[in-house]
């Protein structure tokens, strides 16, 4: 999907630039607002929200469809589920998230309940748009087992100590920015906001505990290239 920038006064780049600032890291908007102005641009913080909110989906479903065709089969060996309490006015929400094998997001949903019916949602959302695995890592949380047994997949479950720290880990970069954002407001925000997030921080995953320091660099500088190409 093109990117339209017409009537707006910021350069593409500029708008880019902040989004990428908030939604990749641990900053409020009024912490982004002070960074640009350090560097000489003068907005408000309202037009940071204005923006992430208005561009952030398309950049992330850009983002989603290059990973896809680069690489159409690459999440179907194991998936690790798990899902996170999150509260929103005071009210229990429960934030669903997959990845794969190599700690890619593959999906997040947000459900009021974390029952059969929530779980069974989740795989079928999965499953449509990957198809099956050869494993799925989960808890011990009952309502796995009952879904998967629905869905005839029981068979490849896994659930062990340790085994879904990959999941864990995954929600770690959610938690650091529900505090910078003194939580969400609706849930509508929140599974908003966690799909641009997901999509942004795979796209900056370059598995860095696991490869050299100038693989790396290499990995990070193609990264941001594509990045810019986005816009374009």
């Amino acid at each position: 999907m093109n990117i339209s920038f017409r009537y707006f006064k910021s350069s593409p780049e500029i708008i880019q630039s902040t989004v990428l600032l908030y939604v990749r890291y641990s900053l409020s908007l009024r912490n982004v607002e002070e960074i640009l102005a350090e560097r000489g641009i003068n907005i408000c913080h309202e037009t940071v929200r204005f923006w992430w909110n208005r561009f952030g989906p398309i950049i992330a479903n850009n983002l989603r469809k290059r990973r896809y065709l680069k690489a159409q089969n690459h999440s179907n060996w194991r998936w690790h589920i798990d899902e996170v309490f999150v509260k929103i006015n005071g009210q229990t929400r429960y934030l669903w998230r997959a990845v794969d094998h190599e700690g890619e997001v593959l999906d997040v949903l947000v459900t009021e309940k974390r029952d059969k019916n929530a779980a069974r949602k989740v795989l079928k959302r999965l499953m449509k748009r990957f198809g099956r695995p050869y494993s799925i890592v989960t808890d011990r949380l009952k309502s796995y087992g009952a879904a998967m047994k629905e869905l005839g997949c029981k068979h490849i479950q896994s659930v062990g100590r340790w085994m879904n720290n990959r999941a864990e880990n995954s929600h770690l970069v959610f938690r650091r920015r529900e505090s910078a954002m003194n939580k969400f407001r609706s849930d509508k925000s929140l599974q908003k906001f966690t799909s641009i997030q997901s999509q942004i921080q795979n796209h900056f995953n370059g598995e860095r505990h696991l490869i050299t320091r100038h693989d790396y660099l290499s990995f990070r500088t193609q990264a941001f290239l594509e990045w810019r190409q986005i816009i374009n």
